[in-house]
């Protein structure tokens, strides 16, 4: 099946936004449809695994409750498309400033680089799976 490899990244960009706005805006319940059922992360810096979306979905709260969270944004630099399968990878990078903190002055409290694999489904494009790597 020959895919429309635009299409999906246009989606898989449009999905990244909307997943960059619910974590500066603190909200949860926008977060849980972008990610599959058995999602997994892989954090940057300890390489802590946080398995399934409601899992992923306590945690995103917990650190939403936090004074001084960090909000992180992600980059997508590339995505490249399955020509066989529903499947997408999407390369990028990552930062995380103090809430609050805004413009090139805010204190960057993290920042790394990044891989998501998708998965089209009848909900749009979900996350199956994140890597992040810090690198400062």
């Amino acid at each position: 099946m020959k895919r429309d490899d635009k299409a999906a990244e246009l989606a898989i960009r449009t999905r990244r936004a909307e997943f960059n706005r619910a974590i500066a805006e603190g909200d949860c319940g926008a977060i849980g449809p972008i990610l599959a059922r058995d999602c997994v992360m892989v954090t940057g810096s300890d390489s802590a695994v946080i398995a399934g979306r409601l899992a992923q979905v306590k945690v995103w709260k917990r650190d939403f409750s936090q004074a001084g969270r960090l909000v992180y944004a992600r980059r997508t630099q590339r995505v490249e498309s399955s020509r066989v399968e529903p499947i997408a990878m999407e390369y990028g990078d990552w930062e995380g400033r103090v809430a609050g903190q805004e413009g090139a002055s805010a204190s960057n409290g993290a920042s790394g680089t990044y891989v998501a694999k998708w998965r089209e489904s009848a909900a749009g494009w979900v996350i199956e799976a994140e890597i992040f790597l810090t690198l400062a």
